[in-house]
Formats: structure tokens, C-alpha cells, sequence
């Protein structure tokens, strides 16, 4: 079992910045890969990055609407993967979850089902 924690959310004006932080705890976190998925009101869930475990080369992937914008970065000395988020817009105004999964083949790597564990998830909301 892992247990996931976000933080960092908040509200950001337009091409403002804002890091979050997802913590583990309950197992070896350099075993899981562990993704960020963002929902909008009215939207499904979407992917958005995922650093991968040892397992795939702790390699970084990204959905391309954020590719330039976003950065994941894990510290796995703190059981921790942070989020960078630069130059937001509006419709990057989501509630953001962390999510962590060790059983993915690579090409599974941006597919909710790849994840059992889920955290609460963190309001993003950029505006004016």
C-alpha cells in the first residue's frame, strides 16, 4: 500500500507559476512511478506527466500541451515528486492528483489504469 499527499495548490493570475509536491509513504518509493492527472469541472480526467520508477530509467514523460511549461522532478531521498508549473493559463485550472503504480509496461505509463493509488488531489485555479 502507498498513501500519496499533495500540496501546493492554489491561485495563480495568468502566466503565474505554482510547484506542487506529492508525498508517499508505506512502501520503496523508488519502485513506483508516480504520474500527475489533472480534472477540470465537466472534463474527464486527463494525464498530465509521470516520472518513471528505476524500473524504466526514472525517465520523465509529458501529455504535449504542457511539454516547455511543466517540469516533474522526484526526490526520492524524500519520497517526494514535484510538479513545476510555469507560464499558466486559465485552462490549466484543474484539480491535480498524484499517482503511483509499479506494474506498468512503458506504453502503459499515461493510462489511469496503470495507477492504484490516488491522492486527494489539489485545487490549481489561474485567474485574473
Amino acid at each position: 500500500q502507498v498513501q500519496l499527499a499533495e500540496s501546493g495548490g492554489g491561485l495563480v493570475q495568468p502566466g503565474g507559476s505554482l510547484k506542487l509536491s506529492c508525498t508517499a509513504s508505506g512502501s520503496t518509493f523508488s519502485n513506483y512511478a508516480v504520474a500527475w492527472f489533472r480534472q477540470a469541472p465537466g472534463q474527464e480526467r486527463e494525464f498530465v506527466a509521470v516520472a518513471a520508477s528505476n524500473r524504466h530509467g526514472y525517465r520523465s514523460y509529458y501529455q504535449d500541451s504542457v511539454t516547455g511549461r511543466l517540469t516533474i522532478a522526484r526526490e526520492n531521498a524524500k519520497n517526494t515528486v514535484h510538479l513545476q508549473m510555469n507560464s499558466l493559463s486559465p485552462g490549466d485550472s484543474a484539480v491535480y492528483y498524484c499517482a503511483a503504480g509499479s506494474r506498468m509496461i512503458l506504453s502503459e505509463i499515461r493510462s489511469q489504469r496503470s495507477y492504484p493509488f490516488w491522492g486527494q488531489g489539489t485545487q490549481v485555479t489561474v485567474s485574473t
